[in-house]
C-alpha cells in the first residue's frame, strides 16, 4: 500500500496580550488548518512550516509536536493509501497573511474558543483532537 505523509500546525500569535489562532477554510468549505504534502529532501517540520507559509503566508517557528493522524482513502490511480499528517504548534513570526486561493478560500485569526467553536461546527473530526490538544499546550482548556 502507498504510503503519503503531509504536516502542517496549529499556528498561533500574541497580539497586544491577546492569544489569537490561526484557522483556514479549506476548498471544500470546512475549517481546518494549513499541511500539505512532504516533498523529497525535507523532514516533517520542513513541510509543516513550508506549507503554513505557502497557504496562508505566515512565518512560523516550531514549539511543540502536537499529535499524528493516520489514516486511510482511495486514490484514483493509487488505490488505497496511508496517509499520515503530523501536526506541530507553530508560533507566528513573521509574513503577511493571506490565503493562497490555489489551495484555500480563507484564513483568519481567531480568539481561542472562538477557534474551537469553528473547528467544532465545521471542522474535519479527526481534527478535534489536533485543535484540542495545540489549546491545551497554549493553556487553554475546551
Amino acid at each position: 500500500m502507498r504510503k503519503e505523509i503531509s504536516a502542517g500546525g496549529v499556528v498561533f500569535r500574541r497580539i497586544g496580550g491577546r492569544l489569537e489562532i490561526q484557522l483556514i477554510l479549506d476548498r471544500y468549505g470546512k475549517i481546518s488548518m494549513a499541511k500539505g504534502k512532504m516533498e523529497p529532501g525535507e523532514t516533517v517540520e520542513q513541510t509543516a512550516l513550508r506549507e503554513i507559509e505557502e497557504e496562508t503566508g505566515i512565518i512560523g517557528s516550531i514549539i511543540s509536536p502536537v499529535d499524528i493522524i493516520k489514516y486511510t482513502y482511495n486514490h484514483p490511480i493509487h488505490g488505497q493509501v496511508q496517509k499520515e499528517v503530523h501536526y506541530y504548534l507553530v508560533e507566528a513570526v513573521g509574513g503577511s497573511h493571506r490565503p493562497q486561493v490555489e489551495e484555500i478560500s480563507g484564513v483568519a485569526w481567531y480568539e481561542p474558543r472562538e477557534a474551537w467553536l469553528r473547528q467544532d461546527q465545521n471542522g474535519y473530526d479527526n481534527n478535534d483532537r489536533i485543535v484540542r490538544r495545540g489549546l491545551s499546550l497554549l493553556g487553554i482548556e475546551v
